[in-house]
């Protein structure tokens, strides 16, 4: 297999698996009343450990520990787990189960829009055109998806639609605060110790071993472990892999694949309706996620080409 095709299994298959992921989720929730903390708390642990023991496979202990010397970024980095992994990841799963996966995934993608109206609060950006597009394709996707065209009522509880929303808020800060970090440590690093540090932070509301495990049958643990295994660790491993084979663009054009890998199992494993407008919606937030990506990539280019 030559590096482009390595690469774009790697980006697909990851893309796959956390949409895939989110889906899985749904039925822990809705089938076997698994509680929303205890998933988030053990996804998060295990997860995380996995990550930094695959790290120090490759790289060895004394790189995974280097960003606890300083204070600086000790002090950054319990903030990112705290509100950026644990906000991501706890906000995202309520919506899931107050909702579905579909729904959940799709709102989280909304992330671009609340880091445009941060950017231009903080005057640190002008409103463009592509930015007018941006907005117009989620705030239209965003009320066909939720309402499928009818004023009268959503088409998941509200209580879902806030989570929903409050996760896109999550993994614009996510997204932001982990800018710094990522710039200075392997961002494995980050991400495995960010997920370590927001598991063990919600043990003390719902510890992983207040679990009544005898209740769960076999198929309920083939669900946990791909959650964990293939939904969370393989989806981001195979995600940071694939930037050593494909350009950024690519990545990010392809990772646009998890939201409708979302929506296509809820749909057809779960069985959740889903109207014609609310597919609509569906096309009008990826292409709001193709459109940041193309622009992203623009400007890295305009960049380049100055320097």
């Amino acid at each position: 297999m030559n590096h482009k095709k390595r690469g774009l299994f790697l980006v697909i298959t990851g893309a796959a698996f956390w949409g895939i992921g989110g889906t899985v989720s749904q039925k822990l929730f809705q089938q076997y009343a698994i509680e929303v903390n205890w998933l988030v708390t053990t996804r998060l642990l295990l997860s995380g450990c996995l990550l930094l023991a695959i790290q120090v496979a490759r790289k060895g202990y004394s790189q995974i520990f280097d960003v606890w010397k300083y204070k600086k970024t000790a002090g950054q980095l319990l903030l990112f787990g705290l509100l950026g992994m644990l906000a991501v990841q706890y906000t995202y799963m309520a919506s899931i189960s107050l909702g579905n996966a579909a729904v959940a995934t799709l709102l989280q993608y909304t992330a671009p829009v609340m880091i445009i109206i941060y950017l231009l609060l903080r005057k640190q950006t002008a409103f463009t055109r592509n930015d007018l597009m941006t907005v117009s394709l989620v705030l239209l996707g965003c009320f066909l998806l939720l309402t499928n065209g009818s004023f009268s009522q959503l088409s998941v509880p509200l209580p879902s639609v806030t989570w929903g929303i409050l996760s896109g808020v999550a993994l614009a800060f996510y997204t932001l605060y982990a800018v710094p970090l990522l710039a200075k440590y392997d961002s494995m690093v980050i991400v495995g110790w960010a997920m370590l540090i927001g598991g063990f932070a919600l043990s003390f509301i719902h510890p992983p071993w207040q679990m009544n495990f005898a209740s769960l049958s076999t198929e309920a643990y083939g669900y946990l472990i791909f959650v964990i295994l293939f939904g969370t660790m393989l989806a981001f491993w195979f995600y940071i892999e694939s930037l050593q084979y494909l350009s950024p663009k690519e990545t990010s054009l392809l990772g646009s694949l998890e939201p409708l890998t979302a929506v296509l199992t809820t749909v057809i494993w779960l069985h959740e309706p889903f109207g014609m407008l609310q597919w609509l919606g569906t096309a009008c937030i990826i292409g709001m996620i193709i459109l940041v990506a193309l622009g992203s990539s623009s400007k890295k280019n305009n960049k380049a080409d100055a320097n």
